[in-house]
């Protein structure tokens, strides 16, 4: 079993509480030529996959990333994610169709993010591992989400809180 959730991620600073010596203002410098990453992920109960994608994800990378989810758990999967359009298309289906089982999705219900457990890791990671950082370059915030997903992923006890949260332990 699989929950899967995309997310987004930007160059445009992600703003939290911070610190700075008394009477000094921290300040976030950035320039305005925010272009965007996407992070798709799926989690299972002991861990969780991710890639990022430039740009928008449409149903080519949705197919990419089923394919390294089953390069990576092996087996029939049930997938279950949320109702949106990527996950309806035409492409997306035909591919869950020539699979002849090995995949099978279904769909959370509507309105209910609170039931994947992945929405978790989104909101622990733009809390606590992205805040503030002002990403010079596409690159840049990409190898920083790549390292950011990786620490959590080797943390056991994060992966069993984000279950915990979703209510499905």
């Amino acid at each position: 079993m699989v929950f899967i959730d995309e997310s987004g991620l930007s160059q445009k600073p992600h703003r939290v509480r911070t610190w700075a010596p008394r009477g000094q203002t921290p300040v976030l410098q950035f320039d305005f030529n925010w272009k965007k990453l996407s992070v798709m992920a799926g989690m299972t109960v002991w861990n969780f996959y991710f890639r990022l994608y430039p740009g928008t994800i449409k149903g080519p990378q949705v197919i990419e990333f089923l394919e390294h989810l089953q390069r990576h758990i092996g087996g029939k999967l049930l997938v279950i994610w949320d109702g949106g359009p990527i996950h309806r298309s035409r492409l997306v289906r035909d591919y869950l169709d020539n699979l002849k089982g090995k995949i099978w999705a279904e769909r959370l219900p509507a309105y209910a993010p609170e039931l994947n457990p992945t929405e978790y890791v989104w909101g622990y990671f733009k809390q606590h591992e992205l805040p503030n950082l002002c990403a010079t370059d596409l690159a840049q915030l990409s190898r920083f989400g790549r390292k950011s997903l990786g620490r959590m992923r080797r943390r056991p006890k994060l992966v069993t809180a984000f279950w915990k949260q979703a209510e499905l332990w």
